[in-house]
């Protein structure tokens, strides 16, 4: 177990070297990500010594707990690869990237291989004690589930093995680039001394560049024109639109400086960015680009980002850069190695940033298509993504905006300054919407107001904030008079969604998305009534065919039946005219058994980034693990068979929909046994529909496919979930009330005395239901069938409803027994005032 005090564990480290004979550090002051016990930080460094081998080292209390893999990290669960374990070192050689001089230990050339935050899953001292670590890994060649096991016969001896999940590669193409994630250098072009920089000078020179010295704080930016409409034209490349900060970086003299679109300084801010722009081999370099910082998905994460741009003690910068670490999109080159770019041409200057940035790691090279812009805009607004940036592939880097470069946003966002707000009315706190305005040549003209799109906390906080700015009169001309409207100093940006722009130039169904603090006001420039540029030479779009391959039809996934992972897709093809229906528009959950049922499985919320673009996801805002994560939502049978496909058993949806997701389709109560005869749950079950018929509230029923019964009541979106529950408690009170022998609202298995459990509260924003015809990873292969209230009387099992059976019984029912379940809206306060003559 390594000791507290971190300066004790670099004895051994600091006894094999001597500090006047390597460069390596040798650890000074506790590190800043020490002093809050960070610990999340891993490096591969591939270090090319006496013999060749890769060094996996994880921060763990204040020092870097090390091993050295001879074969290196291998994907496949198979290949269980020898790890030994060696001296604890410093934090500062995670940084660590350079030549060791002979006649040192470890005398060779070292490459950061990899780098990213792992996670803990079990207790890592107890894991190092008792000799098994089990862990994640988030890094740019590196994910997914790790374990290191100790060799029980060995004082030293470990296998590093990858746990089974998406990230496995099993198929022998497990292969990485083996650049460093910081300089992209090989550990052969390091050794080798190779002069990187006068080779690309060389290369800059023959292409034209002009010897020139070029100051990253001497640059104006290229901006571009905002369009609504896509095109397509001939010589025009389509880049994609990040959701995040626009900063040109830099390497002078060896040191890194990054400078936003204000010319602030935010080189302390993403000190792993500026890391790596130190780690380039080239000087004189000057890259635009933007920087953000990503989801689980791979996706923008503007959220995320703004809490990375909003910290300012080192110790939670130092945090943050691995727990949410930024990635830096260059997508120009504009100088290096004493030469200036910005006369090339476009395609050419992006050719020429290529070769500089590395293959793989927190730089990377923002790709582009060429002509087929319509068709790139169309994929781009179904993943859901920011926008696409056109620009003319001939056009010059010149300061300011420019026709040459064009937005393009898929969701009609765009940045607007704050003017004032009108007053909160009701229950509502702090304000009850947002004037706005934008720059039309040097004055501000008013734009329309925005109320939604804010938490309770932000309704506060901005309110706050606005009423140390007020003035007496609009800052902007055209705004609407009244008392109602209250006026603040144009001081404020934030980003907008809308529809369009009405006749009257003012935003159509605004909701409000985040405050920009790294624009200044003067930056949000009047959209209304702007034409759009005409689409030339437009191509013909030819869609992506939802095309699914399938793999491992054969293995067996029901031992005791024999049934396969093809049963299982087969299945979901015969109902998904049925299940379709109640995944339309729906997040959906997979519980993934990629060897069958007796398997290890493992839950998953966030659609993986190798999906096909075509599979519609929808990102969502989680207060509980403080990140976005990334649905599937399946409208079609190949997005079906496609999860299934990916060994997901069951499919959980949410019960509201996109567009209404605080607003459910139903109230469920969950009737579980957990020990009571199923033929108690029959009976409460009838009692609910009893209860259910008297208020003149219609109710479905299905098999859960595990033990009990789930009888659902449409609400026709015309309620929230808190108020759903509520509606669901009054029902379960009164059928607990008159079933007291075998019912119960009591939620502790120990207490319930053998009763039915009436189970309200899966009634909650983000709460699941297993998906009507959805399939269960029990014996039997049971499915979870809608029922007609016939059915449920003596006699009904729930072992009846299979896999094979189900298909059977729906060509023999020709209608769904839940048909018009998502279609009735119930008159609700009449239901209620029924229901509480019964309380």
């Amino acid at each position: 177990m390594p000791p507290d005090d971190p300066t004790d564990r670099l004895e051994a480290y600091r006894a094999k070297r001597a500090a006047e004979r390597t460069p390596e550090p040798f650890g000074g002051e506790r590190p800043a990500t020490a002093v809050e016990g960070a610990g999340r930080l891993f490096v591969v460094h591939k270090h090319g010594a006496r013999r060749l081998h890769y060094d996996l080292r994880l921060e763990l209390g204040g020092a870097l707990v090390s091993w050295a893999v001879p074969k290196g990290p291998s994907r496949d669960p198979a290949d269980k690869r020898l790890a030994v374990h060696v001296e604890d070192h410093p934090l500062e050689y995670a940084d660590f990237e350079g030549g060791i001089p002979e006649g040192n230990y470890g005398a060779g050339t070292s490459i950061v291989w990899d780098r990213g935050a792992w996670i803990a899953i079990e207790d890592p001292m107890t894991g190092l004690e008792k000799g098994k670590l089990l862990f994640e890994l988030r890094g740019y060649k590196l994910r997914g589930t790790w374990t290191l096991v100790k060799i029980k016969k060995s004082e030293n001896e470990w296998l590093l093995i990858k746990e089974r999940d998406a990230y496995v590669d099993t198929d022998g193409g497990d292969v990485f680039p083996e650049g460093s994630v910081l300089s992209g250098l090989t550990i052969e072009a390091l050794g080798s001394g190779l002069d990187v920089g006068a080779e690309i000078g060389a290369e800059l020179e023959r292409a034209g560049a002009k010897e020139q010295a070029v100051p990253v704080g001497k640059v104006d930016l290229m901006l571009a024109e905002t369009r609504q409409r896509a095109f397509s034209r001939p010589g025009w490349i389509y880049e994609l639109k990040y959701d995040g900060y626009r900063i040109l970086a830099a390497r002078e003299d060896g040191e890194a400086r990054l400078l936003t679109r204000n010319r602030n300084d935010a080189t302390a801010t993403f000190p792993e960015v500026a890391k790596a722009i130190a780690a380039l081999p080239y000087d004189g370099l000057v890259l635009d680009g933007e920087v953000a910082v990503l989801d689980e998905t791979g996706r923008p994460s503007f959220q995320r980002l703004q809490r990375r741009g909003r910290l300012s003690r080192e110790s939670e910068i130092a945090h943050a850069a691995v727990a949410l670490q930024a990635t830096y999109f260059a997508f120009d080159l504009i100088a290096c190695e004493g030469y200036d770019l910005r006369d090339l041409p476009l395609l050419e200057r992006k050719r020429l940033l290529r070769t500089v940035l590395p293959e793989v790691g927190p730089l990377k090279y923002t790709d582009h298509v060429e002509d087929a812009g319509e068709a790139f805009y169309d994929e781009v607004v179904k993943l859901g993504l920011e926008g696409v940036v056109a620009k003319s592939g001939d056009s010059r880097y010149r300061g300011g905006r420019s026709s040459h470069w064009v937005k393009l946003r898929a969701d009609r966002t765009d940045d607007f300054v704050v003017v004032g707000y009108t007053q909160a009315k009701g229950g509502r706190g702090g304000f009850g919407a947002l004037h706005l305005a934008a720059y039309e040549g040097d004055a501000l003209r008013y734009a329309g107001r925005v109320g939604s799109g804010f938490d309770t906390r932000q309704l506060a906080e901005t309110r706050k904030a606005l009423d140390a700015i007020t003035r007496a009169e609009p800052a902007c001309s055209h705004a609407p008079s009244g008392a109602d409207h209250a006026w603040v100093e144009p001081e404020f940006v934030c980003e907008v969604r809308y529809k369009e722009w009405t006749d009257e130039n003012l935003l159509r169904q605004p909701v409000f998305l985040h405050f920009r603090d790294d624009k200044p006001p003067t930056d949000c420039l009047w959209r209304g009534g702007a034409g759009d540029l005409a689409a030339v030479g437009a191509v013909d779009i030819v869609p992506d065919a939802r095309h699914v391959e399938f793999t491992n039809l054969d293995k067996v996934f029901w031992p005791n039946e024999g049934y396969t992972k093809g049963d299982l897709i087969e299945y979901y093809r015969s109902v998904s005219s049925w299940i379709l229906p109640y995944l339309h528009d729906r997040p959906v959950v997979m519980t993934r058994f990629p060897d069958g049922i007796d398997g290890k499985s493992f839950f998953q919320k966030d659609a993986p980034g190798y999906a096909p673009p075509w599979l519609r996801r929808l990102k969502i805002w989680s207060e509980d693990s403080q990140r976005d994560l990334n649905y599937f939502v399946v409208g079609e049978e190949a997005g079906l068979l496609y999860i299934a496909n990916m060994a997901s058993i069951p499919l959980h949806v949410w019960g509201s929909r996109i567009g209404s997701l605080e607003q459910p389709d139903w109230c469920i109560l969950d009737l579980d046994p957990k020990g009571a005869p199923f033929t108690d749950v029959i009976e409460v079950a009838r009692a609910v529909k009893a209860l259910c018929d008297e208020i003149e509230l219609p109710a479905f029923i299905k098999t859960s496919g595990s033990s009990g019964l789930h009888v659902l009541v449409p609400l026709g979106r015309q309620c929230t979930f808190d108020q759903a529950k509520t509606l669901g408690e009054l029902l379960a009170r009164v059928v607990a009330a008159e079933l007291p022998e075998i019912a119960t609202i009591t939620r502790h298995v120990s207490k319930r005395e053998g009763k039915v459990y009436v189970d309200y509260l899966q009634n909650g924003h983000g709460k699941l239901l297993v998906a009507p015809f959805s399939v269960r990873p029990l014996l039997g292969a049971p499915v979870s069938t809608p029922l007609r209230w016939s059915e449920v009387k003596a006699g009904l099992t729930i072992e009846k409803f299979t896999i094979r059976t189900v298909p059977t019984r729906l060509k023999r029912l020709k209608t769904d027994p839940w048909s018009g379940l998502l279609e009735i809206a119930p008159d609700l306060p009449a239901v209620l005032g029924k229901l509480g003559g019964r309380l």
